[in-house]
């Protein structure tokens, strides 16, 4: 994979404001089903992802970068859309950068092949994903769920959540290709403005 600035392999980096850390020297910062997906992944996958312990109440997107200095296009936001067909209801996550929304209405639905697509409301979200508000990410998600990735997410570095509100994750935006399932979709983000 190869090694995009800032990140390399090794010990700490860091970034912005923030050191982060090998996952294995901070386990403790992850959610169990991420720690357990993070652990799956082939070695030379896995050791280009970092963590970083943050404020919980500044787990939200525009808080974080501000207060840590990162870039906002360095972020990527993990939303959970889903819509029914015959009965069934098909989910997706849907990884976008922060300065993109996704695009529910056309890209996802079309891909879901249902007829309206919407945002899961946060608690079902956070119940069926296992992981907190704030800190769902794309790493440790049901193996049922579609994993969509918006092209601009898989260059260049990406700072998605880790499970928690007290961290989060940096990592080579290609290691998200290597996640199951993973589908790149251009035009699944949509810039904001």
């Amino acid at each position: 994979m190869p090694e995009p600035t800032p990140l390399g392999e090794g010990g700490d980096v860091s970034y912005g404001s923030l050191v982060w850390s090998p996952v294995p020297a901070r386990r403790d910062l992850l959610a169990e089903s991420v720690l357990a997906a993070v652990d799956a992944l082939p070695p030379d996958v896995a050791k280009w992802i970092r963590v970083a312990e943050i404020d919980p109440d500044l787990a939200d997107t525009a808080a974080m970068t501000q207060e840590y200095n990162v870039p906002l296009a360095a972020s990527s936001n993990c939303v959970v859309v889903a819509g029914k067909r015959a009965g069934e209801e098909r989910v997706a996550a849907c990884v976008v950068r922060a300065t993109t929304r996704a695009d529910v209405n056309t890209s996802v639905r079309k891909l879901l092949d249902v007829r309206k697509a919407s945002f899961w409301p946060t608690d079902r979200a956070v119940e069926a994903s296992g992981m907190e508000y704030g800190g769902i990410t794309p790493i440790g998600l049901p193996s049922e769920w579609r994993l969509l990735l918006d092209e601009r997410v898989v260059s260049g570095p990406s700072i998605i959540g880790s499970g928690v509100r007290r961290s989060k994750l940096l990592l080579p935006g290609g290691v998200l290709t290597a996640l199951p399932g993973a589908e790149v979709v251009e035009g699944l983000g949509r810039p904001v403005g």
